[in-house]
C-alpha cells in the first residue's frame, strides 16, 4: 500500500501507529443512526488498518505499536485469516460495514468495544491477551468455535443478533484461561452456544437477558468451568437453558432468575457435576422443568424462596441426584411434579406448607431429613407419591425415626406400609391383612393382642359363671370359669379345665368361637412377632 493513497483520516492512523497513539474521529459523536455523521473525515478502510496490524509500518523504538481508533466507519473487510498479529488493537465506537474476518489468525488483544458490526468470525483464533467486545451490537453472529484467548472474554453490555437463524454467539469448544464476562445488560436475540466450552475463571452472566423462546437460549453441555457460574442479578432466559454434562469448578447462581419455557424443560442440568452449591433461590423463578437428574452436588442445592411450575407433568427433577444437603423450601408449593427416585441426599430439609401436590419417591435415601415431623404429618408426603404403593419410602423413613430414638414413629410408619400394602393385595391376603390389623396391629401394637386376650377372658368368665357338665363322672376337678376360658384361648398347652369339662347348646358355640379366636391370636401375634424381629 502506497502512502500517498491514503485519505487524510487514514493517514493520521498511519502515523500514529508506530508509537500506538490513540487516535479519535468522532468528534464528540457516537450516534451510528446518523447517516450525515459518517463521512469521509471519518472513513476508513479495512485494508489500511490489516496493513499496519501486518508490518507495513515500522515500529517505532521505544514505543509499542497499536492500532487504536475511535468513531470511525471502516469500510470494506477487515481480513486476518489465518495472519500472525504482534500488536493489539482496539476499536471504540466504530461502525463497520463488514464481519471482520480472523479465523484461524494468531493475535494480540483485540477490542471492538461499543462497536457495530454485521458479525465477527474468529472460528480457531488464538488471542494471547483479551478478545474485548464491551457494549457492542453485533447482528450478523459472532463465531468463536474453537477459539483460544489466554485473557478475558469480555462481552458486557453487548447485543447479539442473528436475523439469518443462526446462532448469534457460536463458542462450540471455545477455550478462555481467565474470565467471561456476559453480564451489565448482555442481550441476546437466539441461541448462545457453548458446548464442550472451557473456561479457566468465573462465567458471569450477572443481569444478561437471553431469548430464543423456540429453543435453547443457553446450550452449554459439557461446559468446563474452573470457578463460579453466576446467573443472577435480574438474569432472564425465554427458552432452555442447558448444561447437561456441565462442571463446574465453584458454585452456580441463579438466585433471583426467571427462566421460563413453558410446557417444556427451562433449566436442565442433567448430570451436572459442581464443586460446591447450587442457588436456585431468593426470588429464583421457572416457568417449565427444571431437571437436575444425575446431578452431583459437593455442597448444598438450595431451592429456598424459588417458584416452579409445570402443572402437566414435572416441575422439578432430582433423580438420582447425589447431594450433601437439599434445601427445599421454595416460596410456594411447586406447581407440578416432584420426582426424586433414587436421589442420594445427606441432609433433606423442607417444609410441608410448600410440599408439592405430586411427588415419586421410590428409592430416594437420605441420612437426616429436617424437620422430622410426626409420623402421621410425614405420611402425608409419602401419601402424595404417585406410584401408589412402593415400600422403599416407608423403610428409609422408618429407619430416619429409628435413627432419631423414635421408636414409636418408626412403628406408626411401618403400620402404614402394610396398610398400603394392603389395598393392593387380593381378597385372601386382604382379609388375612385386615385381622392382623385389628388384633395385633400388624406386630407393631402388641398391646392390641392383650387388649383382646382380656376382653375374651371377661366375655368367657361371665358367660360361663354355671360350669358345662363333667365329662368323666368322679372327677374331682373344680370349675373355674376364669380359667376355663383361658384354657379355651390358648393355642397350645392345658390348664386341665378343658378337657373336664363339656359345654352343650349355645355354649358349644361360645366355646368353640373361643377356640377359634385364641387359634387366630395366636397366629397373628406370631406372624406380627416374626415381621418385626426380621426388621430389627
Amino acid at each position: 500500500m502506497q502512502v500517498d493513497e491514503l485519505t487524510e483520516p487514514e493517514r493520521v492512523l498511519w502515523e500514529a501507529f508506530p508509537r500506538g497513539e490513540p487516535v479519535d474521529l468522532s468528534g464528540g459523536d457516537d450516534d451510528f443512526d446518523s447517516t450525515n455523521a459518517w463521512g469521509p473525515d471519518r472513513t476508513v478502510r479495512a485494508e489500511v488498518i490489516s496493513a499496519l496490524l501486518l508490518g507495513a509500518q515500522d515500529n517505532e523504538p521505544g514505543h509499542v505499536a497499536a492500532v487504536r481508533l475511535t468513531g470511525a466507519r471502516i469500510t470494506g473487510t477487515l481480513n486476518l485469516g489465518h495472519a500472525h498479529v504482534n500488536v493489539p488493537l482496539a476499536l471504540t465506537a466504530c461502525q463497520l460495514t463488514d464481519a471482520p474476518h480472523l479465523y484461524w489468525a494468531q493475535l494480540r488483544s483485540v477490542h471492538f468495544m461499543r462497536c457495530r458490526l454485521p458479525g465477527l468470525v474468529a472460528s480457531g483464533a488464538r488471542i494471547d491477551g483479551h478478545l474485548w467486545l464491551e457494549g457492542s451490537h453485533i447482528y450478523g453472529g459472532v463465531w468463536l468455535d474453537s477459539c483460544r484467548i489466554t485473557g478475558i472474554l469480555n462481552l458486557t453490555g453487548a447485543h447479539l443478533s442473528h436475523p439469518t437463524g443462526d446462532a448469534p454467539l457460536l463458542a462450540d469448544r471455545l477455550i478462555v484461561d481467565n474470565n467471561v464476562y456476559c453480564d451489565q445488560g448482555f442481550t441476546v436475540e437466539g441461541e448462545v452456544r457453548l458446548p464442550g466450552a472451557q473456561v479457566g475463571g468465573q462465567l458471569i452472566f450477572r443481569g444478561a437477558r437471553l431469548r430464543n423462546p423456540k429453543g435453547q437460549a443457553l446450550y452449554a453441555s459439557r461446559l468446563s468451568v474452573s470457578a463460579n457460574v453466576f446467573c443472577d442479578g435480574g438474569f432472564s432466559a425465554e427458552g432452555e437453558i442447558r448444561l447437561r454434562g456441565a462442571r463446574i469448578g465453584g458454585y452456580l447462581s441463579l438466585v433471583g432468575a426467571t427462566v421460563s419455557h413453558p410446557g417444556r424443560t427451562a433449566l436442565n442440568c442433567d448430570d451436572l457435576s459442581i464443586e460446591t452449591d447450587i442457588y436456585c433461590s431468593d426470588g429464583f423463578r421457572a416457568d417449565g422443568a427444571v431437571s437436575l437428574s444425575g446431578a452431583r452436588v459437593g455442597g448444598l442445592l438450595s431451592l429456598r424462596g424459588g417458584r416452579m411450575k409445570n402443572p402437566s407433568g414435572v416441575a422439578l427433577s432430582l433423580q438420582r441426584l447425589q447431594a450433601e444437603e437439599v434445601l427445599l423450601r421454595p416460596a410456594e408449593p411447586i406447581a407440578g411434579a416432584v420426582d426424586m427416585r433414587y436421589a442420594r441426599i445427606k441432609l433433606l430439609r423442607d417444609d410441608p406448607l410448600s410440599w408439592a401436590p405430586r411427588y415419586t419417591l421410590d428409592g430416594l435415601t437420605y441420612d437426616t431429613i429436617d424437620p422430622p415431623l410426626t409420623a402421621g404429618q410425614r405420611l402425608k408426603w409419602l401419601d402424595r407419591d404417585t406410584d401408589g404403593y412402593v415400600p422403599q419410602p416407608y423403610e428409609r423413613l422408618a429407619d430416619t425415626y429409628r435413627t432419631l430414638g423414635h421408636d414409636a414413629e418408626r412403628r406408626a410408619v411401618l403400620l402404614a406400609k402394610q396398610r398400603r400394602r394392603r389395598t393392593t393385595q387380593t381378597i385372601p391376603p386382604r382379609v388375612w391383612g385386615y385381622i392382623q390389623d385389628w388384633t395385633v396391629g400388624y406386630g407393631y401394637r402388641p398391646f392390641l393382642a392383650g387388649a383382646w386376650l382380656v376382653a375374651l377372658l371377661a366375655f368367657g368368665t361371665v358367660i360361663f359363671q354355671h360350669h358345662p357338665a363333667i365329662t368323666e363322672p368322679g372327677h374331682n376337678t373344680r370349675f373355674n370359669p376364669f380359667l376355663y376360658t383361658l384354657d379355651l384361648l390358648l393355642p397350645v398347652g392345658s390348664l386341665g379345665q378343658e378337657g373336664e369339662f363339656a359345654p352343650a347348646g349355645v355354649y358349644l358355640w361360645i366355646a368353640d368361637a373361643l377356640v377359634t379366636a385364641g387359634f387366630l391370636l395366636g397366629l397373628t401375634v406370631a406372624a406380627g412377632a416374626t415381621r418385626v424381629l426380621s426388621r430389627d
